[in-house]
């Protein structure tokens, strides 16, 4: 259903991404340019974590990783690691949705890896939510 960029040897460029998303396409881009701007991230596009991850857009802070941002069909997902305290702290603001994918979190350390896939524009104000608290000094 949302199938990733599996070709390992064929890296896309932004726009074939973007493309790719069909439907989330827009808000794909959006979502980068704003980490990229807001931020000042740069970004890469990599074929991180193996074959089941596919290609992705990587967004970092001089050496912070912030997050990765996976091309999907019609959708997309950003995988971000966040504290508990982080968590914590905007959990009560989230959607229902997005509070069962904190509660499902991938453990590490004193908090977990986040998968937070993007359907619509409904899911944008929790995903800038979850990268504000990641980006907040």
């Amino acid at each position: 259903m949302y199938g990733r960029m599996l070709d390992k040897l064929k890296e896309p460029s932004l726009d074939e991404m973007i493309k790719y998303c069909g439907i989330t396409g827009e808000l794909f881009e959006c979502l980068n340019q704003e980490i990229s701007f807001k931020y000042k991230t740069e970004f890469k596009i990599r074929f991180p974590y193996g074959n089941h991850y596919g290609w992705g857009i990587k967004h970092k802070f001089k050496n912070e990783h912030i997050c990765d941002i996976f091309a999907e069909k019609d959708a997309f997902t950003i995988m971000i690691r966040l504290t508990n305290k982080q968590i914590d702290k905007i959990y009560s603001e989230l959607s229902a949705y997005t509070q069962e994918i904190c509660d499902n979190k991938y453990p590490c350390g004193e908090g977990g890896w986040l998968n937070y896939r993007v359907v619509s524009n409904e899911c944008m104000d929790d995903a800038f939510k979850l990268l504000n608290t990641k980006l907040q000094k």
